[in-house]
């Protein structure tokens, strides 16, 4: 049995914590799809960034706590500065989300292109990943499971990287809007950095599993 075996029972809350923050990550993903899903209907499109908004405090109040607990707990369940960059790389997610809800609004975005949508639904899976990597954490006998999550977490970010060059491209050839090529630009990559920002908690937790498995 391993160190991070024994030492797991006195922390439960860190997963506790992770866990409910990953569950706002899918929720704030979800969202994100959902307002773009239903983007012409200006009321309801209001009440999604209101939620994504709401979320993403809520995910705020999570990472604040886990830190306090990090700083008030002698031992934790991995390294700490590990559990540091865990809890932020998920809050990144979620600022990320909140400020792509927020751009299309602020720039007054009215037409969405399919590669926007499709965009958003690789973020939407790649937040499901996230949260299933995360949830398994609390035991190493989930390690080979782990890492393979983490595997289709950074081909999804691939993808993502794929469709949003094709994006650009295609609007620099075909859009003759500058205002509109500036905001759709812009709004591709948000969401790809969304991707890449999925990626680095896959990193993080690869690191946790091959150092503490």
């Amino acid at each position: 049995m391993s160190l991070l075996s024994v030492l797991m029972p006195r922390e439960r809350q860190f997963f506790t914590l992770f866990n409910n923050h990953a569950a706002l990550v899918v929720e704030g993903a979800r969202t994100l799809v959902e307002l773009l899903g239903d983007y012409t209907d200006n009321g309801r499109r209001d009440a999604y960034i209101a939620k994504i908004q709401s979320v993403e405090h809520q995910a705020d109040a999570v990472t604040h706590q886990t830190v306090a607990l990090m700083h008030n707990t002698f031992v934790t369940p991995f390294d700490r500065d590990q559990i540091n960059k865990l809890i932020q790389r998920m809050d990144d997610i979620l600022d990320l989300i909140q400020d792509t809800a927020e751009t299309l609004m602020l720039y007054d975005v009215h037409e969405l292109t399919p590669e926007v949508r499709h965009l958003a639904d690789l973020v939407q899976v790649c937040c499901g990943r996230v949260h299933d990597a995360v949830t398994q954490l609390s035991s190493m006998d989930n390690g080979p499971a782990i890492l393979k999550i983490c595997q289709e977490i950074d081909a999804l970010e691939t993808d993502a990287d794929r469709v949003t060059r094709g994006a650009i491209s295609k609007l620099f050839r075909q859009e003759q809007d500058v205002r509109q090529l500036v905001k759709l630009k812009t709004v591709y990559e948000l969401l790809e950095l969304t991707t890449d920002k999925c990626q680095d908690v896959a990193l993080v937790i690869e690191g946790v599993v091959l150092e503490n498995g």
